[in-house]
């Protein structure tokens, strides 16, 4: 359950506060100084602090900071009955989640205290993420010695600590959100929030509200004041996934972002300031879409500033081993199994795979053999059908005569159809466990299906 901290010496706030918030479900402790306020925030076990400014044994502002010290990702709320602009504005530049003036409203305390939680969750998770997965988010542990992955890193070192905004392209699979991550990873941003939005996975009548938040009455169902994932990101990175799915009557309203690093709420006239990096991702080809009346010229200029392209696995398949290593060490960690090793014919098979999912799949691939498997090694057995007209485990006949020779890109798709097909007829034509067989989303299969027709 939620805990607030009630930090007011006033008998009448605190009453008030405890039958508003208790109504509404969050478990309430009080405090009637600074020192009384630390014990509890010390221990971890608050989410949010309620501070009268005034507060007995510093004031206000003195617990903030002691607050901000001790448990950066607890948010502090001042209160004050006699609060000037100033004081606000120094409350915010110090940390404060926000700033209310007595006697409050009991809707601006609401919004308050769901506007500061929201905060407080997402760099929880950002720190849980940082923690649980910190081998993906140091750019040193991004796997890659091939030079186009060498000349990625070394761009990405480059920009990672400025606030240009960065356009990560590719295909699905290739790694664009690993790298966001380490982009913010390595910037001076890297304790503030990290927020990622799949633009391809939300309705365009949600899109926007997710995005910049609305008011009020804005439409049906907006009961209250709910800020977006720019405000959110504030002090922090926003990535935009699949941006390219997105409509031109989007487009207008990010290239104002992008432009000004202004937003502003559904149903509201404001605009409010927002100090956020934004790093894109799609896996459309941007200028062809432009060509077509499919995306804005403007936006895409301005969003093309630094273009990071993520070649596909199969371009890089001196990258394989080194890969199904690292992921092979991570998994046998994670689920409990001792070192484990690949046998020499598993890893050809991994190198030779096409690799339609790039390296999604091949992480997939490589914790299905770890959870599945019984031994001390990964054998062919343990793979799934990889490789072209093959199915796993089984030898190609040595004295067999070799195909005709294609050129690379033809054999590259022609082993890239027969995958597909291959995962099609083992899921019953079910597109959507086809699509998590190869480890893509649903609408890289699609463009896949169209591409290769088939049915």
């Amino acid at each position: 359950m939620t805990k607030i901290l009630l930090a007011d010496p006033d008998p009448r706030t605190q009453a008030d506060l405890r039958a508003l918030l208790t109504d509404r479900g969050f478990e309430l402790d009080a405090a009637a100084d600074v020192q009384q306020a630390l014990e509890p925030v010390a221990d971890g076990d608050v989410d949010l602090v309620l501070c009268d400014l005034a507060l007995p044994g510093g004031g206000g502002l003195r617990l903030l900071q002691e607050v901000r010290a001790l448990r950066a990702e607890t948010a502090v709320v001042l209160l004050s009955a006699f609060g000037s602009v100033q004081d606000a504005v120094q409350a915010m530049q110090h940390g404060a989640a926000d700033f209310l003036g007595k006697p409050f409203a009991p809707d601006q305390v609401l919004v308050a205290v769901d506007r500061a939680l929201e905060k407080t969750a997402l760099q929880r998770e950002n720190h849980a993420l940082r923690d649980a997965l910190d081998d993906r988010l140091r750019l040193d542990n991004l796997v890659g010695s091939d030079p186009r992955m060498q000349a990625i890193f070394k761009t990405v070192k480059a920009v990672a600590d400025t606030r240009t905004t960065v356009l990560v392209t590719g295909e699905s699979g290739t790694g664009k959100t690993v790298l966001a991550r380490a982009l913010h990873a390595l910037s001076g941003r890297r304790n503030g929030p990290f927020v990622e939005v799949n633009c391809g996975a939300l309705p365009e009548s949600l899109l926007e509200s997710e995005l910049f938040g609305h008011v009020k009455g804005a439409f049906t169902g907006a009961v209250r004041d709910k800020a977006g994932k720019f405000e959110a990101a504030q002090g922090g990175t926003i990535f935009l996934d699949e941006i390219g799915t997105s409509s031109p009557a989007f487009q207008i309203k990010l290239l104002r972002v992008v432009q000004d690093r202004l937003v502003e709420r559904v149903g509201d006239t404001r605009t409010l300031p927002v100090d956020v990096r934004i790093v894109l991702a799609t896996n459309r080809d941007l200028e062809a879409a432009v060509a077509a009346g499919e995306f804005r010229e403007d936006l895409f200029y301005r969003i093309n500033v630094v273009t990071v392209e993520m070649p596909p696995l199969r371009a890089r398949s001196s990258d394989v081993p080194a890969l199904a290593q690292h992921f092979l060490r991570r998994f046998a960690a994670e689920h409990g199994r001792p070192p484990l090793r690949f046998t020499d014919a598993a890893m050809a098979a991994l190198v030779a795979a096409p690799w339609p999912g790039n390296v999604r799949q091949l992480e997939n691939v490589i914790e299905r053999a770890v959870v599945l498997g019984s031994g001390a090694t990964i054998d062919l057995p343990d793979l799934p059908a990889l490789l072209p007209g093959r199915t796993a485990g089984a030898p190609v006949p040595s004295g067999a005569a070799p195909g005709p020779v294609l050129p690379l890109r033809d054999a590259l798709a022609e082993a890239e159809r027969q995958a597909i097909q291959r995962a099609l007829q083992h899921c019953a034509g079910n597109r959507e466990h086809a699509a998590r067989a190869l480890g893509v989303n649903r609408s890289t299969l699609f463009h896949k299906l169209r591409k290769y027709g088939i049915h």
